[in-house]
């Protein structure tokens, strides 16, 4: 029998008493701590999969360094992160010339942790690096450099592509999925997935899993096209106008199957 994406108007609405985020605890109180007052549910915080750094050695054999370029480009803290440890461990010093490109201001003030901030070589969007389009066509001469995971950037590359600037990828750090076999015998009422990538785990963990009466709820279409593909179904779907978050998407449901909190 094929998957299919349920709507949630038609959905299972069974009390919820316990829900798995498959990220970390936020260091910082947020939407799922009102959550948990109101509706009376549980959430517990598993990151599914974690970034780990390249060594140098790993990084030496793509033989691309970034003191060859005069630009750029962060699309989080994390390639922030790496990308200033590998050129210390490379003993790579920057040009004070060089210009940087964030998908966000949350982005661009973690770089100032990093280097001396200048408003003319540090521009920055406000939700992706498609709000960078006018600063990168300015600056198309410019030689433009992406740290990024072994799962690549498609939404830079693709964005650079359609604007024909080039861009050079240069992986700095992976994704490995984590252990979860403390898991195997917990079970949840909702399971909230952020990717694909946090799916591909569940199942190389568990490659008997089976849904059930579980519900899930994803975010995006790479995750939905994942859970579909892995023979199950969506019951909460965030990233859209009306659930633009998994909170929100949550505090949707939540709304109907725990009506009395």
């Amino acid at each position: 029998m094929s998957a299919t994406v349920a709507s949630v108007s038609e959905g299972n609405y069974t009390r919820v008493r316990n829900i798995l985020i498959s990220q970390p605890r936020p260091a910082v109180t947020t939407a799922y701590d009102e959550l948990e007052k109101r509706f009376g549910v549980h959430f517990d915080f598993v990151p599914f999969v974690s970034l780990e750094g390249l060594t140098e050695k790993e990084y030496r054999k793509n033989r691309v360094y970034p003191n060859d370029f005069t630009a750029i480009v962060f699309t989080s803290r994390t390639a922030i992160d790496h990308f200033f440890r590998l050129c210390g461990e490379l003993r790579i010093k920057m040009s004070d010339d060089t210009k940087y490109f964030c998908s966000t201001d949350n982005t661009a003030n973690y770089l100032q942790k990093f280097i001396l901030f200048r408003k003319r070589k540090v521009f920055n969007g406000t939700k992706s690096v498609t709000d960078l389009k006018s600063y990168v066509l300015r600056n198309k001469d410019e030689k433009f450099f992406l740290p990024c995971s072994d799962t690549g950037n498609s939404e830079v590359t693709d964005f650079f592509a359609e604007l024909k600037v080039p861009i050079q990828e240069a992986v700095m750090y992976r994704t490995v999925n984590t252990d979860l076999a403390h898991l195997k015998d917990v079970k949840y009422d909702i399971l909230s997935f952020f990717s694909a990538l946090e799916i591909k785990s569940l199942f190389d963990n568990f490659p008997d899993f089976k849904q059930e009466d579980r519900r899930v709820c994803v975010f995006g279409t790479n995750a939905t096209k994942e859970v579909v593909e892995h023979g199950m179904h969506v019951d909460i779907q965030a990233g859209t106008p009306e659930a633009p978050s998994i909170a929100v998407a949550l505090e949707n449901y939540l709304k109907l199957s725990n009506p009395d909190g």
